[in-house]
């Protein structure tokens, strides 16, 4: 008994061992169409009744399941692979197969005038370094912004050039100048996000000129006080300036994560298409049709009136016919409209 025992679990250890290490390649008569770069991978094979009948549903379908996902990891170890990071992956194609979005890809951003001038001449970006070797520190600096390397407003002593003025400060006109290089860096960069949002802005900036009318300044203070990352919404206003209208965000559903809210909304709208009777209103069409009665009643009653006034106006020559309007007051009576309720 002890040795048909060892001999039963040693068999059945084989047999598990066995389907674990299940051969990797699967026969189907014909071949699945693969699009790796979407890891899809369609199978056209008839599913035979019988063997679904014979079979629990559940373990035919994992089954099914299991040999196709083989198959697509076998063309995935087709393609050149590498490792990073310890890890041995494969560079994945183009996918070839259009998958439907529920939303719009996001439409590109305008190019600025700058990446305009660049592409007509053919001007490539080169990425430079931060720091800098600073001459007059001896040490390397930053390139830009505070501390900055080879900074010239940090000069302590300014050369006069010849043909200006020695009585000029250099000092302020350096500071001036630097102020007008960050006023029209500002004024570009307002130009840009009107361009870009089809606004039209005065030509010669926001500097209050004798050419400009009192819509364009407008427009120009709304573009420049709405270019902030709040819109405008913490910009000082003037005492009768009235707040920008800013639109209301719209909300989109994420394209990935539960899919329970966007299902049942296809369900909804199933249901509506399939429905037999369309959905009726009762209050709204009671209220029309009570509506349209109104003004026939109406029209009737001036039509009478007018012709009352016509043959008065004949027989004695004088005096004015008197209005179509009833006790009410209003043409058509008084009745009162439907309240929506349950019917």
């Amino acid at each position: 008994m002890a040795a048909c025992s060892v001999e039963a679990l040693l068999a059945k250890a084989e047999q598990e061992e066995a389907e674990k290490l299940r051969s990797i390649s699967v026969h189907k008569e014909l071949d699945l169409d693969f699009d790796v770069g979407n890891l899809l991978a369609s199978d056209k094979n008839r599913i035979e009744s019988r063997d679904f009948k014979q079979q629990k549903k559940e373990d035919f379908l994992r089954s099914l399941a299991r040999d196709n996902t083989q198959l697509l990891i076998n063309e995935i170890w087709k393609l050149p692979t590498e490792r990073v990071e310890e890890a041995i992956v494969a560079r994945l194609p183009e996918p070839t197969t259009p998958l439907p979005r529920e939303k719009p890809p996001p439409k590109p951003k305008a190019p600025t005038k700058w990446e305009q001038f660049a592409k007509l001449k053919g001007i490539q970006k080169k990425k430079k370094t931060n720091l800098v070797w600073d001459e007059n520190a001896k040490e390397w600096r930053r390139r830009w912004g505070y501390k900055r390397a080879n900074d010239a407003t940090k000069e302590w002593l300014i050369e006069v050039p010849e043909t200006a003025d020695p009585n000029e400060d250099q000092f302020g006109k350096r500071i001036k100048a630097k102020k007008e290089k960050v006023a029209k860096n500002e004024l570009n960069r307002l130009r840009n996000i009107a361009r870009a949002q089809k606004v039209k802005v005065p030509g010669v900036g926001l500097v209050p000129t004798a050419q400009q009318s009192k819509d364009e300044l407008a427009r120009a203070v709304s573009v420049a006080k709405t270019s902030t990352a709040s819109a405008g919404r913490f910009q000082d206003r003037l005492p009768k300036e009235k707040a920008p209208k800013t639109g209301k965000k719209r909300k989109f559903e994420p394209l990935i994560g539960d899919f329970s809210n966007e299902r049942q909304k296809q369900l909804e709208l199933l249901k509506i298409m399939d429905g037999k009777k369309p959905k009726l209103d009762i209050t709204k069409a009671v209220n029309k049709q009570m509506r349209e009665e109104d003004r026939e009643e109406a029209a009737a009653k001036y039509k009478r009136g007018a012709g009352k006034r016509g043959r008065k106006g004949n027989m004695s020559g004088k005096g004015k016919g008197k209005g179509a309007r009833g006790k009410g007051g209003k043409a058509g009576g008084g009745r009162k409209r439907a309240k929506p309720g349950k019917h």
